[in-house]
């Protein structure tokens, strides 16, 4: 099961890009999201590991599975019977705007049933505060 979400942002994507990918930055600027701690040293890249804590959700260690700068990530984290795909986008528009699409699919036999029982309404809002905080944070003056 899948669940996404589409913003458009009045900065380049170049702005969209250093703000989602400073991802240890991420609680200042969405509610959703409470630490985000890498845990490896190198920087944010193809197999960075990285552990993400929200409110209502268990911790969670994701793992770089594609990494485009300035295009964007996805990251995966799996457990007994669940795997987790968060993708993270960005698209160019026209004149200096930018098109953000964040996703999170549950797999998976125990990922589906609870993805779609009992977190379809949490991950429906904390993909749209996500993405409203994103904006804000992009088109503030950096």
């Amino acid at each position: 099961m899948e669940q996404s979400t589409e913003v458009d942002i009045d900065a380049s994507p170049e702005r969209v890009w250093e703000v989602m990918s400073d991802i240890e930055r991420w609680p200042e600027w969405t509610d959703t999201v409470n630490a985000v701690t890498r845990l490896d040293s190198d920087s944010l890249g193809l197999g960075s590991r990285v552990r993400v804590e929200q409110p209502r959700l268990p911790a969670t260690e994701y793992v770089v599975t594609e990494f485009e700068p300035g295009t964007g990530f996805t990251w995966v984290a799996t457990g007994p019977g669940v795997r987790t795909t968060a993708r993270h986008r960005i698209e160019s528009r026209a004149g200096s705007t930018s098109r953000v699409r964040l996703s999170v699919q549950q797999a998976g036999p125990v990922g589906t049933v609870m993805g779609r029982l009992f977190f379809r309404r949490l991950t429906e809002r904390y993909l749209a505060t996500e993405a409203a905080g994103l904006k804000a944070r992009c088109e503030s003056t950096p």
